[in-house]
């Protein structure tokens, strides 16, 4: 993989910051956007703008079979049977929420129970927690084994006969935990319960198949691969999605408006309600082309020796506490003693570094780990060893900085 041609796609890396050559290593939070992308949305609104599937003007004609045209790539990219399957939302955390409101609080009732863990993300917590308070039902965690992972027998020890779903991260945002989803949603279905994936943080970094993990419902976020703000895509299976209901209500989404009642659209665009975020599906299918001509497998065996040669670096500073298993994603969430992780991530800062400083929306794991925040260094397909090296060049110069202050 040619990083340093993977690099000049990318206009705002080549910056200065504080003096410094930027290094940006916050790519969990979002990803930067290549000339490709950026490209692709200003076209659509200098060339083809316009609203979708309301109009036969040519204009119209062209925006929507953009818009459908990313739709059918993100089919493709994730191996999703039809675009029936493929809804278009603002982000992950709609998503998630679009299964909560619409299945969960349709099928649970007291005495089931809803498993998590202890590693999620507040946007797969607070919905179900939601979901129980609504409908009586239980809220369960998984425990954690001691280095930060989840294990199938677990998750067999937590997933009974009243589990009614399981909603798991595929990729810790915090400790880059890779988790069994295939093996958990097997044993989901074993007792008849659907699985929901979060894939936040493994869409943009792994090959996805959402027919091989046989998950029931996938959900992700176009920012951190590539694509622009405010675009995401809830996957579920056209069995599932065709008797839920939806849960924005609207102009798009409706089939035929009587004074007292309404139909639906069929799938996907019964849960598509109002104007469509059209140029960053757009963006998305833009960066969905320029992931796969680099090739996911590239990315994801980079971005594993990205991370293994910055635990290698900071294993030799002294007083780095690492979180996580050894194996992992693309990410390393540290803290440095007596030093509070935003004083950290302020001092890197003005050496041009950006990490990501505070309890990243995952608080019950903050607690599991005993700690109030952590640092976090997340890496992309654009970041190089040399990032690396001024990474803890700067974190020894943070070291001795507050070494000298107290």
């Amino acid at each position: 993989m040619d990083v340093k041609a993977i690099r000049e796609a990318f206009p705002i890396l080549n910056q200065e910051v504080n003096g410094h050559p930027l290094v940006y290593l916050d790519s969990a939070a979002t990803s930067q956007k290549p000339v490709q992308v950026i490209e692709a949305v200003a076209n659509y609104y200098k060339e083809i703008n316009s609203n979708v599937h309301r109009g036969v003007h040519t204009l119209g004609t062209k925006a929507t079979d953009a818009y459908e045209g990313a739709r059918d790539k993100v089919r493709k990219f994730i191996n999703a049977s039809s675009i029936e399957e493929i809804i278009f939302t603002r982000g992950t955390t709609t998503a998630i929420n679009t299964v909560a409101a619409s299945y969960g609080r349709t099928n649970l009732k007291a005495g089931d129970e809803i498993v998590i863990s202890y590693m999620e993300h507040h946007s797969n917590i607070i919905p179900w927690q939601q979901v129980a308070k609504a409908t009586g039902a239980t809220l369960k965690y998984i425990q954690l084994e001691e280095d930060g992972t989840i294990s199938v027998d677990q998750a067999r020890a937590t997933i009974n006969s009243n589990t009614k779903i399981v909603a798991i991260m595929y990729v810790s945002n915090v400790l880059g935990s890779i988790n069994p989803v295939k093996e958990i949603a097997a044993i989901a279905h074993e007792h008849g319960a659907i699985m929901l994936v979060d894939g936040a943080q493994s869409t943009p970094h792994m090959k996805v198949d959402v027919r091989d993990l046989d998950c029931d419902f996938y959900a992700f976020s176009g920012h951190k691969m590539c694509a622009p703000t405010g675009i995401g895509v809830l996957y579920g299976k056209k069995q599932l999605l065709e008797n839920m209901e939806p849960i924005e209500f609207g102009g798009e989404m409706i089939d035929f408006v009587d004074l007292q009642d309404s139909t639906w659209k069929e799938l996907p665009w019964k849960f598509e309600g109002g104007t469509p975020i059209i140029a960053g599906a757009v963006g998305l299918g833009a960066a969905i082309d320029f992931l796969t001509e680099i090739g996911m497998d590239n990315i994801e065996k980079h971005e594993h020796e990205i991370a293994n040669y910055a635990l290698e670096q900071l294993s030799t500073v002294k007083g780095v506490t690492i979180y996580g298993p050894k194996h992992r994603a693309g990410l390393v969430t540290f803290n440095v003693e007596d030093v509070h992780p935003h004083d950290v991530a302020t001092v890197l800062d003005v050496e041009g570094i950006a990490v990501r400083a505070g309890h990243h929306c995952a608080q019950p794991l903050m607690r599991w780990l005993k700690v109030s925040a952590t640092a976090r260094a997340s890496f992309y397909l654009y970041n190089t060893k040399e990032d690396v090296d001024a990474f803890v060049t700067g974190l020894v110069k943070t070291k001795e900085y507050f070494s000298d202050v107290y």
